[in-house]
């Protein structure tokens, strides 16, 4: 792991993160992903939420409930506490469209902006389509639906599961974001070596992005309370996925700094040799 290259690839990203054009891809994201949700929740969540009431009072989960909230001495959210579950069951969904939203439409253009002002002379190899880049995160996040699934009823052991949870956020992070960020530069030989050497630093920056991503899951559950007021509840939703954007930009822009950095070590280590190769290749054909 090179924390030095971490926290450089880190610096660079946060300074990029300040440039007119990163910052004007945080409001396009937002106003498209407002709109989706805005009208997916407007239309199905009183859905969601009539479900879960219908459950409970089928299945007398109200009392239960209440107890559990009272051991943890939250009883007062038991008046929110269906709402509070519809959210919880929309949040994975969220964070999904979220990251792949992120990693199809938008790290092409971070991955080019990046490349044009802080990597001019490095190559563009194209290694991955855009159709091979969606697919490829399509399979990543099936894997995480299954690991998510798996690991569900860790969620009544509190500390393995706060654990777990942001592993698995940090897998798929650096899964997407790591194929997104080489997929117009690396050739796939390439990537794959990339990804091999570096595997522990892309890791860890995925997992930093999913503890960030806790912050605004609280907003988000948070804004559960706001569902009976509905003129916060929109305004409050909003805000939870502006900042998931905008952690996930952020997030793009690190994995793209460190993986052109990883690219263009690579190649410079590999020129040379391949200088060396051609030079003994020449010397052998001159003798024969």
């Amino acid at each position: 792991m090179n924390l030095s290259a971490l926290m450089r690839s880190w610096a660079q990203a946060f300074a990029t993160q300040f440039r007119f054009k990163i910052i004007l891809l945080s409001i396009i994201p937002l106003i498209s992903s407002v709109l989706l949700w805005g009208g997916l929740m407007a239309w199905r969540l009183q859905a969601v939420i009539d479900f879960f009431q219908s459950y409970f009072a089928a299945n007398e989960a109200y009392s239960s409930a209440a107890q559990v909230l009272n051991s943890l001495g939250l009883l007062a959210l038991k008046t929110v506490v269906i709402p509070l579950l519809a959210m919880w069951v929309l949040l994975p969904v969220v964070i999904i469209s979220s990251l792949l939203f992120i990693g199809v439409l938008i790290m092409p253009v971070i991955s080019k902006h990046v490349g044009e002002r802080d990597f001019p002379s490095l190559e563009k190899r194209y290694g991955a389509s855009f159709l091979r880049s969606f697919g490829f995160s399509l399979g990543s996040v099936f894997l995480f639906v299954l690991g998510w699934v798996i690991t569900l009823p860790l969620i009544f052991i509190p500390p393995i599961y706060v654990f777990v949870q942001p592993l698995l956020w940090g897998w798929l992070t650096y899964r997407v974001m790591s194929y997104d960020a080489l997929a117009m530069f690396a050739e796939p030989e390439e990537r794959k070596q990339i990804v091999s050497k570096y595997r522990g630093s892309l890791l860890l920056i995925g997992l930093i992005a999913g503890w960030f991503s806790s912050l605004p899951s609280m907003l988000w559950l948070g804004s559960a309370i706001s569902v009976a007021h509905l003129f916060f509840f929109p305004i409050i939703a909003s805000m939870a996925i502006w900042v998931y954007l905008l952690i996930f930009i952020f997030t793009g822009l690190w994995y793209q700094h460190f993986c052109l950095r990883a690219l263009q070590d690579l190649r410079q280590t590999s020129a040379p040799d391949m200088r060396l190769a051609v030079g003994i290749d020449a010397q052998g054909n001159s003798q024969i």
